[in-house]
């Protein structure tokens, strides 16, 4: 069976990365360069709404320039906290800036076999898996659609993806895969029939909708456009930047903030134009080019700043935010994994993200891990059990057990220790087994993963969909295939 959900909530510990003073500057600048510089929305609709808000729109060349006033009044719209709906109510999701959750990553594209250990690319079947073994685990608050499924049409496989995931889970899915008017408006229908129906759908949003930014300070327009569809809906909606240092933005730190902050307030602020108090969020995932040879970074300093950064910016607008976390740029489950898994996720942890993306998944969100999904969860575990700090009062101190054992005794015989020993946080993977024991078995912390995510995938058995709601939900992807 699986446990009850598993965040991080009001920790004892924080962390000041921006001043007040270093945010209005980032704010004003941002504001700057939306109106000097502009946005370019390749959308009609999306122009059209500029348009009809005062903004200067060049239609050839799809750069919108509006003022910070205009941005400023948008965004002032925006709900500051709302819940994320699951299928099992019991596992609801309140973003209420008190609660950080986890959640997969997407949309890889190979897996490494869970049987054979191979790397191939991924089919509709794995993300069922990655479903259902999510569905078990604790750390796991929501999904993301994790890998692609490359077995079924690119215009329709996000509708199958979403179908699935709903069939081998009863948690809420956020969705990064839907940027096309058809898809969007088939996702709704789907969403819908998982609720009970649109206005159900309005009070227990079941999906929300991530849309990626295009970076320097441009949108997609089919994501545009699917999103506009998605909030008419009352869907949450959220634009993710991943700006990268010295490539799509500034080399500097700060002003990859800025184009990123643009990108997505621009994005958040058409929304509240054209359905006001829409629920929205901010997502990020802004990283450094490594300038050796261009490549995505996935992990280092600059990940885990920014981690805690866009979260300031997140707070100051009021809105949640959904940050890349974990998703390392190693290729296997290794030294390097541990260290930007751990980093990135202790860094936004501590700044109290609301969301964060990317268990289970190596190479930059390309390739899926089991093994790195369960490693993953541990760290997880690790960082909640940090962030509670150490409670200090009459119980906790023990002074009288002290007292009572006095020099050169044990406390192990003690009902204190009975009584609190379980709040010691004990490991799944880390090995603490004696040397010559670890040394004659030789196996270790990927081994015993594999072999976790096996158990659960052969055992676990979700809430099943009702049949004739499944049904409904092959009928709705499938009429999309013959449109």
């Amino acid at each position: 069976m699986a446990g009850a959900i598993k965040s991080v909530n009001n920790p004892g510990i924080s962390l000041n990365i921006l001043g007040p003073e270093d945010v209005k500057r980032l704010h004003t600048a941002t504001l700057d360069v939306i109106e000097r510089t502009g946005i370019k929305f390749p959308s009609k609709r999306a122009l059209d709404i500029w348009q009809a808000h005062g903004a200067e729109v060049d239609y050839d060349s799809q750069i919108v320039k509006v003022s910070g006033q205009v941005i400023e009044e948008a965004l002032k719209q925006t709900p500051p906290s709302y819940t994320l709906a699951a299928r099992d109510p019991g596992q609801d999701l309140p973003l209420d800036g008190n609660h950080v959750y986890a959640g997969t990553d997407g949309c890889g594209v190979e897996v490494l076999d869970l049987y054979t250990g191979q790397r191939r690319r991924s089919c509709l079947q794995d993300q069922a898996d990655i479903a259902r073994v999510a569905d078990f685990l604790p750390e796991v608050a929501f999904h993301w659609i994790a890998v692609s499924a490359q077995d079924f049409p690119a215009e329709t496989r996000s509708l199958h993806e979403l179908r699935v995931t709903w069939e081998n889970s009863t948690k809420h899915v956020q969705t990064e895969s839907v940027y096309s008017v058809a898809e969007a408006h088939a996702a709704v229908e789907m969403a819908a029939a998982i609720a009970g129906g649109r206005q159900a759908l309005r009070e227990r949003p079941v999906l929300s909708i991530m849309q990626c930014t295009l970076p320097p300070l441009g949108q997609d327009g089919g994501s545009l456009d699917a999103a506009l569809i998605a909030a008419e809906a009352g869907l949450p909606v959220g634009f993710m930047t991943m700006t990268s240092c010295a490539s799509s933005a500034p080399a500097t730190l700060a002003g990859n903030l800025i184009v990123g902050n643009a990108e997505v307030i621009s994005a958040l602020a058409l929304i509240q134009l054209a359905y006001p108090g829409s629920p929205v969020f901010y997502a990020a995932a802004q990283t450094a080019t490594d300038i050796r040879s261009g490549a995505y970074t996935g992990g280092g300093p600059e990940d885990y700043l920014f981690g805690a950064a866009t979260n300031v910016l997140a707070d100051f607008y009021n809105v949640p935010l959904s940050m890349g976390s974990f998703a390392t740029g190693a290729k296997t489950p290794n030294w390097q994994a541990g260290i930007d898994n751990s980093m990135s996720t202790f860094m936004a942890s501590i700044a109290m993200s609301d969301m964060l993306l990317g268990v289970g998944l190596l190479h930059g969100s390309r390739i899926w891990s089991f093994a790195q999904m369960l490693l993953d969860c541990e760290i997880f575990d690790m960082v909640i059990q940090t962030l509670q700090g150490i409670q200090v009062d009459e119980e906790s101190m023990a002074l009288d057990i002290i007292d009572r054992v006095g020099p050169g005794n044990h406390f192990l015989g003690q009902k204190h220790t009975r009584k609190h020993m379980h709040e010691l946080w004990l490991p799944k993977y880390m090995d603490r087994r004696p040397y010559d024991e670890w040394e004659e078995k030789g196996d270790g912390a990927v081994d015993w993963a594999i072999a976790e995510a096996k158990r659960i995938l052969e055992t676990h058995r979700p809430n099943e969909l009702d049949h004739n709601l499944a049904e409904e939900l092959k009928r709705i992807s499938a009429s999309v295939e013959l449109a």
